[in-house]
């Protein structure tokens, strides 16, 4: 029997090492894969012409075939992206002498428009080059069509030279503009707009403001925001349900809930957006217990339904304030009501999961999701493996997220760390010397603070600031004051 035993024993440590080095033999398998991933070099950048060079091409375009092509009125090109393509190459490859413009402004407006809802800017813009030829430049429809068609390719440099020529204005142009520069979160280019704006013929409307208090919402300028309030009032737009909407998300995002608040409640006609956008509030601010109240006790008595991104502002904000049971609760209960969770819902509750330390519960989920899980996911069971020391997950989770973003600077650090934690100094040396030849660098850490309508922007190991004495003088007396509590 004792032999038996033994025989037994040596059988269990064998089996033992075995897996122990099946397992090895996995990690290092999949670290080659990752590193093979990440050592590849990237394929040469496509040289981007500038738009307006494109437009040069078309005008130099010469043509053996002479048509004289009607655009008609209703311009049933917008129906189809072939008929804007086919009639435009038909008119462009014209022979400039011998031109004859047998269209009008409508249609060459309907034209750019339709490409620009079709996202067919290379098409756009040669419908720019046709407007060149014909002299429809100066029309104020067409102008404001281009500018459009330039703001949505992300051409702002080019849509706001289309914008300067025009010797004529309309709502539509600038609002464009506005918005334009909004996206890039240029509050005061924005604000400048819209005091020329109100010192000409156009009136702004409520799209004008929306796009102001998003300029404001990015950058987190409060006081502008407040500004641009205030002009809402004073132009009569306070019962505009979207600018509502707009002023909820600017104070929020600025950090005054109570304001937030009081718009909101003040609104009568609230719909999901209103909603969303003052639990999405509570929840970036860590008030899980507010942002539960509205969602579990207002919203049903408003009658309005909850979509899913009310859930998401639910999700959001049992995870900052570290709630897992009623994090599983609202996220089992979305899918008894009917709502199918997407990406963000399950990244939601797996970052919860993860920062609680259920590391395992949260690798369960990513691998049972429905749909495969992006980088975002993976990312953030890394950060969560790292803060509770799992370094084996760690790694995978490191290598899974490579996987979908090879250049991913931040993430390549945090794998060559990994692996020196468990002694892969080779593949950690690989990692190091890949990110080196791709010439890959992590993103410095941003911040900003508004003081007297000035928002100053601060980035991490940046020293260019013209008052950088006094800010290390301000943060040293701040060091010693933390230090004497």
């Amino acid at each position: 029997m004792s032999r038996l035993r033994k025989y037994h024993s040596r059988v269990r440590s064998l089996n033992r090492v075995i897996a122990n080095d099946a397992s090895e033999v996995e990690r290092r398998a999949r670290a080659l894969r990752v590193l093979n991933i990440i050592s590849s070099k990237p394929s040469g950048a496509l040289n981007r012409r500038n738009d307006l060079g494109i437009v040069k091409e078309f005008l130099q375009t010469d043509s053996k075939h002479l048509r004289d092509e009607v655009i008609p009125e209703d311009l049933g090109l917008s129906r189809t992206k072939h008929g804007v393509s086919s009639v435009l190459e038909e008119v462009l490859l014209e022979d400039s002498s011998s031109f004859k413009c047998s269209f009008d402004a409508y249609g060459l407006s309907s034209a750019v428009s339709s490409c620009g809802s079709g996202r067919d800017f290379r098409t756009g813009y040669g419908f720019h080059c046709l407007a060149l030829k014909s002299g429809f430049t100066s029309d104020v429809y067409v102008g404001s069509s281009l500018v459009v068609l330039y703001r949505d390719s992300v051409e702002l440099d080019n849509a706001h030279k289309v914008f300067v020529e025009m010797p004529e204005k309309n709502v539509v142009s600038w609002t464009a503009m506005i918005s334009g520069f909004a996206q890039e979160w240029r509050v005061d280019i924005c604000l400048k707009l819209y005091s020329k704006m109100r010192n000409s013929a156009s009136e702004p409307n409520d799209y004008t403001f929306t796009a102001l208090l998003s300029a404001c919402t990015g950058s987190g300028a409060l006081r502008q925001g407040r500004s641009v309030h205030c002009q809402t009032l004073q132009t009569g737009f306070k019962s505009c349900l979207h600018i509502s909407n707009a002023l909820i998300s600017m104070y929020c995002k600025c950090g005054d809930l109570k304001d937030a608040f009081r718009v909101f409640d003040q609104f009568l006609n609230k719909d999901v957006v209103s909603w969303n956008s003052m639990i999405a509030g509570y929840a970036q601010h860590g008030l899980a217990t507010q942002a539960i109240e509205l969602f579990e006790v207002m919203m049903p008595k408003s009658g309005t339904k909850p979509d899913a991104i009310t859930y998401l502002g639910v999700l959001s904000s049992c995870r900052h304030a570290g709630m897992v049971k009623e994090g599983r609760k609202y996220f089992n209960l979305m899918v008894e009501r009917g709502v199918k969770p997407q990406l963000n819902h399950y990244s939601c509750l797996i970052d919860l999961l993860g920062r609680f330390g259920l590391l395992q519960e949260a690798l369960e989920l990513i691998e049972n999701m429905p749909m495969e899980p992006n980088a975002v996911i993976w990312g953030s069971l890394l950060f969560s493996c790292r803060v509770h020391g799992d370094v084996w997950m760690g790694i995978r989770a490191a290598e899974e997220r490579l996987m979908l973003e090879p250049e991913c600077a931040a993430t390549h650090v945090q794998l060559a760390n990994l692996y020196a934690g468990v002694k892969y100094y080779k593949e950690a040396a690989l990692v190091r010397k890949a990110m080196k030849d791709k010439g890959l660098k992590t993103n410095p850490g941003c911040s900003w603070i508004e003081i007297d309508n000035d928002v100053f922007m601060f980035k991490a190991e940046d020293g260019s600031s013209c008052r950088m004495l006094e800010i290390v003088h301000v943060l040293h007396c701040l060091v010693d004051h933390m230090e004497l509590l």
